[in-house]
């Protein structure tokens, strides 16, 4: 540090400090004075401080707590600065520089072959931005661009909860009630007050009374809705979004020279194939102030963008891009000028697993099942034979890396139309936002016999030589299980081509439930798979669930377990893991959607998906042989695969619930050399020739066969 000694005056914090001079008041200047004796060459100071004299010292004295002095003034001022006042400086800095931040460029989502499901187009919006338009100049903004807005055929964003009335007179919105209560807790208004007073203390508030009663309708309802965004200087409003080129002019043309209104090119989120594959792709929304809260420090803003559902919730951390900024330098006269610019990255773009055409043949494979249903039951005249079918779901899984090539949930909707939908789509009975494919669990009904009979096997409790007389009831310990024939001595194959309930039941006794429960999840029933996206872990009959329902597990619910009833539930994503497990001889692997991860411009490859090893079953060769069989039996005894030029494996199931029965079918194919395991689930189809005959369809959309039947509309 340097202290620079002035004749005249110190300029500091603290005020201007006299400096005593080299003469007069103050301090006196004393020559320097010496006694010495004449001994020879020699002269002695007679000073007792030697060659220095005491006014010498008294000098470096007052210097020296001239310095001190000075030293504790500036430390104290800068305690002052940096503590007490820091806060009010750290305002004035920030106030003198300005960043708003924008969002990157989010990735795409295609389908396995490139077909696009989510991208990116550009569009427009009109946004007003603080750091160009003064407090007393933004409701004239505010109306301006209003009119321009309205005058090209946009809509602002806002949804204000007043109306004018046909007399001119304000009221509330009768649809809007939560807006209603909101803007009340926004301005601490008394829950009692009407429309009219709360635009007369608004219309004060935002300094608006000269206004026509339309044009205070606009500035509050923008206003309030611009309070609830953190408008800011850092925070531009956006006024109206997904703008036209057309519109994007127009606004602009009439808004030229208006200071704060602006007009400016975003990436809009559209979804392409938005029907293709709704459930599994998902949607992005507005962030929430719960998602906000929770992700603020991973800085994400609260107007930013967020995957709702699906892959677009699932890969938020690879789809979202880095955010740019750019930092304004305000000058004396308030005016902004760029001094700093950092840009936005773009996210990652992924490649699912899943093929399109794909997913479009199977949609209308069950949109034909459940009319099939419908109409049997109609034909019949039988209201639990179908008339109560709504809702279906089929899984194809490659049976090589276990990739989904189709997930289903059946009704569907258009991503494209969602939010515009979003209030028809929730009332509706037939859930169509539900995932029947990943979440929606339900009894395996006879499915679940191949999986009793390879661990049967296993444990030596049959051999496929075996038989079980059928006479069309069970009975045990007091339990009583229909039958669907009298099937008479039964062995593997002739039962599971029957579905003989009793074979199964007692094979069920045999073995136990805790060596069923455990060979099952070895398969992936019970237990979630894997997949990115959420899916439901299912139900697993047993001791440990009934335990956990507050209830007691009896020895007779095997044989009700054996057959696919009791507590049993899984969904068509576990029985496609299922069957791709018996036909990749007994390895599970992962189930996956995500086929590859890429830079947005693809000269990147960021994640390569590949075989990944879960479980393994645990059956010899020789006794998954024979259940291989005992399968390719069944499926060939069925109509729909009767002749089919594909060799087939696999396995019907009814199971019993509330209403109509639920219609199940897996299988695999080609049965020799595997390629894709297939699950259909039909809820309350009422007969198991439904699912498999949306599987029919399901695999010649695969095979590229024919079709069985021309489309229905």
């Amino acid at each position: 540090m340097f202290i620079h000694l002035h004749s005249k005056k110190l300029q500091g914090a603290g005020g201007s400090t006299p400096l005593p001079r080299s003469r007069g008041a103050g301090v006196r200047w004393t020559p320097l004075r010496s006694r010495s004796t004449d001994r020879g060459d020699r002269r002695e100071s007679s000073s007792p401080c030697g060659v220095w004299g005491r006014a010498t010292i008294s000098r470096m004295g007052v210097l020296a707590a001239m310095v001190v002095g000075m030293m504790g003034v500036y430390g104290a001022r800068l305690v002052r600065w940096q503590i007490e006042e820091g806060e009010y400086y750290g305002e004035m800095a920030a106030a003198e520089r300005c960043t708003v931040c924008s969002e990157g460029l989010r990735g795409e989502i295609y389908d396995r072959n490139g077909v696009p499901m989510a991208v990116n187009k550009t569009a427009y919006r009109a946004v007003i931005n603080k750091l160009f338009v003064g407090e007393g100049m933004l409701n004239d903004v505010v109306v301006r661009l209003n009119g321009a807005v309205e005058g090209c055929g946009a809509r602002r964003k806002e949804r204000f909860p007043v109306v004018l009335n046909g007399e001119g007179r304000f009221v509330f919105d009768g649809a809007m009630e939560e807006e209603t209560e909101e803007l009340r807790e926004l301005y601490a208004l008394d829950p009692q007050t009407d429309a009219e007073e709360c635009m007369e203390v608004l219309a004060a508030r935002h300094d608006c009374e000269g206004y026509s009663r339309e044009e205070q309708l606009v500035i509050i309802g923008v206003r309030t809705d611009m309070t609830r965004m953190g408008y800011s200087r850092t925070q531009p409003y956006v006024f109206a979004d997904a703008l036209s080129e057309t519109q994007m002019a127009y606004i602009a043309e009439k808004t030229a020279g208006e200071n704060g209104a602006l007009v400016e090119a975003y990436a809009q989120r559209t979804y392409i194939n938005g029907t293709a594959a709704p459930h599994l792709v998902g949607v992005t929304g507005l962030i929430s102030a719960e998602e906000y809260a929770e992700m603020a420090d991973r800085g994400y803003g609260y107007t930013d963008t967020i995957g709702k559902s699906g892959i677009e919730a699932a890969l938020e951390s690879e789809l979202r891009g880095a955010g740019g900024s750019m930092t304004y330098l305000l000058g004396e006269d308030g005016n902004p000028s760029v001094c700093d610019t950092v840009p936005a990255a773009p996210g990652n773009t992924v490649y699912l697993t899943i093929d399109t055409r794909l997913q479009y043949a199977a949609q209308q494979a069950l949109a034909e099942s459940v009319l099939q249903a419908n109409s049997y039951a109609a034909e019949v005249g039988d209201a639990y034979m179908g008339a109560d079918c709504g809702g279906a779901a089929a899984v194809v899984l490659n049976v090589k890396d276990f990739s989904v090539l189709c997930a289903v949930s059946y009704p569907v909707y258009d991503l494209a139309a969602y939010y515009d939908d979003y209030e028809q789509l929730v009332g509706n009975d037939a859930l169509p936002l539900f995932d029947r494919a990943f979440m929606g669990a339900l009894a395996p009904g006879s499915t679940f016999k191949p999986l009793v009979a390879a661990a049967a096997l296993e444990e030596k409790k049959i051999t496929p030589q075996t038989t079980i007389t059928c006479e069309g009831v069970y009975t045990a310990n007091g339990l009583r299980l229909w039958c669907m024939g009298y099937h008479g001595d039964e062995n593997l194959r002739a039962a599971m081509t029957d579905s003989c309930n009793v074979y199964f039941a007692e094979v069920g006794r045999l073995l136990g439930i805790d060596y069923i429960d455990a060979y099952a999840r070895r398969c992936g029933l019970g237990v979630r798979t894997g997949v990115e996206v959420p899916e439901s872990a299912g139900t697993l009959a047993g001791p440990d669930y009934s335990s956990l329902m507050g209830s007691q597990w009896y020895s007779t619910y095997t044989s009700q377990a054996a057959i696919g009833q009791s507590d049993n539930q899984f969904t068509p994503l576990q029985l496609a893991a299922y069957a791709a497990t018996l036909a990749n001889n007994g390895t599970r692997l992962r189930t996956h959607t995500v086929d590859r991860i890429v830079s947005y411009t693809g000269d990147k490859t960021v994640y390569q998906s590949s075989a990944e090893v879960v479980d393994q079953l645990g059956v010899s060769d020789a006794s998954l042989r024979a259940v291989q069989d005992a399968m390719y039996s069944a499926a060939s005894s069925y109509p729909a695969l009767s002749g089919f030029e594909i060799a087939v494996a696999g396995k019907t199931g009814t199971a019993e619930n509330s209403g109509s029965d639920h219609a199940n079918f897996i299988c695999y194919a080609p049965y020799d050399n595997p390629e894709i395991a297939v699950a259909v689930m039909v809820e309350h189809g009422a007969k198991s020739t439904v699912a498999v005959t949306a599987a029919r369809k399901i695999l010649e959309a695969y095979f590229s066969l024919p079709q069985d039947s021309p489309a229905e509309e």
